[in-house]
């Protein structure tokens, strides 16, 4: 099936758990023989080529780029449009990147966040015209725009995928122009995949959609070799010394607060320990205010942004992995930890917990528990070991490919239904 898709990232641009799943859905769908045309917004300066193809990140077989080939996967092709758009960026964002563009190219975008995400869902969707494919597929908000102006153009059915609400990254005090947005996308949208039966839950509640239109795909994990280059350096650290793990965004929907003081009265109890808070976001002052009123900054450690071989060598250091998000629609982040045989704690508000059964689980606000956990895993070598042993069995059936099948079965089920008489 010919999939026309909407993202916001995409490797190797990616800056967060979107793009990871957008590859992992996007792999997986092409090695079961599906065409994928992957759109995305690009700032258009030393990105090289509009279109790429990424076969070589599927298959190793020789293919033409269209796709008649012997390959055992299909051509997959990147379309980047021109827009300043990125992942995670508010209104302040915006208008910091707009300024930074020069004058010529700036008057092309919108004035603001909201009327360049309308003025790309425009070009965005325009591909359509003079395009063959089957289905809509778009991910999350700042896409959705884009979806129904391709649908209006082919009259091809739409799925939009709810990765993350407006809801979990800003509590009740949410973006309405955003909100707004979503509202649309899900009311107007032939079909919905939701990553967990939470996201579900919430777009059923929140914006009154029938619960039948919604079909639940969690998300997985790819299981290439995990870094192994980077293992001995867990064992080469001082003798007694364990290093605690925040990897993510440092906002209010990740309680990045929750860890810090957690962290606080840990070190009460086990002095030698190590924390490390990876990630950006507009939190990180604070955080970093407070470490220093706790007096616990000499056992605090801020990395900043990690990718790539960064993030395979700051698991590989770990001992143990936290995730307490207040509002987590999944969560890919602790999988990735449990490559590296990190053990994890996991809010109990996170999507990925209807699907990991030996993690510890914690309500994000429940600091003492955190703690306690985060201590026990330290001071008891035999519980972290049996939970990294259960982690291995779980992570055998955490498999895109399964994912894939879902949302394929999603695509057969709207395209049947457009052609009934």
């Amino acid at each position: 099936m010919n999939v026309l898709m909407f993202g916001w990232e995409f490797p190797p641009w990616i800056s967060g758990g979107l793009g990871t799943a957008c590859f992992g859905i996007t792999k997986a769908l092409a090695e079961r023989g599906h065409r994928i045309t992957f759109v995305l917004p690009s700032s258009g300066e030393g990105d090289g080529p509009s279109f790429l193809h990424l076969l070589p990140a599927f298959s190793a077989a020789a293919n033409d780029g269209r796709g008649s080939g012997t390959s055992t996967a299909p051509p997959v092709t990147l379309h980047r449009v021109p827009s300043p758009l990125s992942p995670y960026l508010n209104q302040q964002g915006y208008r910091f990147r707009h300024r930074g563009i020069n004058r010529p190219r700036m008057d092309r975008y919108g004035s603001d966040l909201i009327a360049e995400v309308v003025r790309y869902g425009a070009a965005g969707g325009s591909l359509a015209r003079g395009r063959t494919f089957d289905i809509i597929h778009a991910h999350d908000w700042m896409t959705i725009y884009a979806a129904l102006e391709a649908r209006r153009i082919s009259g091809k059915p739409f799925v939009l995928h709810i990765h993350s609400l407006e809801y979990d990254r800003s509590g009740e005090n949410v973006n309405e122009a955003i909100r707004r947005i979503e509202a649309e996308g899900v009311r107007q949208a032939d079909r919905i995949i939701a990553v967990s039966h939470r996201t579900a839950r919430m777009i059923v509640e929140r914006y009154g959609v029938a619960a039948g239109k919604i079909t639940v795909v969690h998300n997985a994990v790819s299981h290439q070799e995990a870094g192994q280059v980077y293992r001995a350096e867990r064992r080469g650290k001082p003798r007694g010394e364990k290093m605690v793990l925040f990897l993510g965004r440092i906002t209010f929907q990740k309680g990045p607060d929750y860890f810090v003081e957690a962290a606080a009265q840990v070190l009460r109890v086990l002095p030698d320990v190590r924390f490390v808070m990876a990630g950006t976001g507009d939190m990180v002052e604070r955080m970093i205010e407070r470490v220093a009123e706790l007096g616990i900054g000499n056992r605090f450690h801020f990395s900043g942004f990690l990718q790539g071989e960064e993030i395979e060598r700051i698991f590989s250091l770990s001992d143990l992995y936290v995730m307490p998000s207040v509002s987590e629609p999944f969560g890919i982040s602790p999988l990735e930890a449990m490559l590296y045989d990190v053990p994890v704690i996991i809010s109990r508000q996170s999507g990925v917990a209807e699907i990991l059964r030996h993690a510890l689980r914690v309500d994000f606000w429940d600091v003492r528990e955190i703690a306690s956990k985060i201590i026990a895993v330290l001071k008891y070598p035999v519980l972290a070991g049996e939970m990294v042993r259960e982690a291995r069995e779980e992570l055998r059936k955490i498999r895109w490919d399964t994912a894939a099948q879902r949302i394929a079965e999603v695509y057969l089920e709207m395209a049947s239904a457009t052609v009934r008489p």
